[in-house]
């Protein structure tokens, strides 16, 4: 079994709507960590939720897919993910960051290798 590993989650709420330079801010989000090596991202998406403002965003037949919720998670190292924020910094104008010290746990054959 390998041993469990010191890592920080960085999860980024937005809503589905959202852009950053004509592109949908997702996307720019995912690419920024690659293009930064972080250890890698999922772009997950809500059925349901609602913001600051408290309009509710939901896939309801009558309100179809309106700016649904879309949270990005990407983790890695601590330090990695701080020098990541600056960058998130630039591109949003609103939505919600946090960040969480986790525990990795490197499974499977691939793992054993590295």
């Amino acid at each position: 079994m390998q041993p469990l590993q010191e890592a920080t989650l960085l999860r980024i709420f937005v809503g589905e709507n959202d852009r950053f330079e004509h592109k949908p801010m997702y996307e720019v989000i995912v690419t920024r960590a690659r293009d930064a090596h972080l250890g890698g991202a999922t772009v997950l998406r809500g059925p349901m939720g609602f913001g600051k403002s408290s309009q509710l965003h939901t896939t309801k037949i009558l309100r179809l897919s309106e700016n649904l919720p879309l949270v990005i998670e990407i983790v890695d190292s601590e330090e990695k993910i701080n020098a990541f924020l600056p960058v998130l910094d630039s591109m949003m104008t609103g939505g919600l960051v946090t960040l969480e010290k986790v525990q990795v746990f490197p499974c499977g054959t691939q793992a054993r290798r590295e």
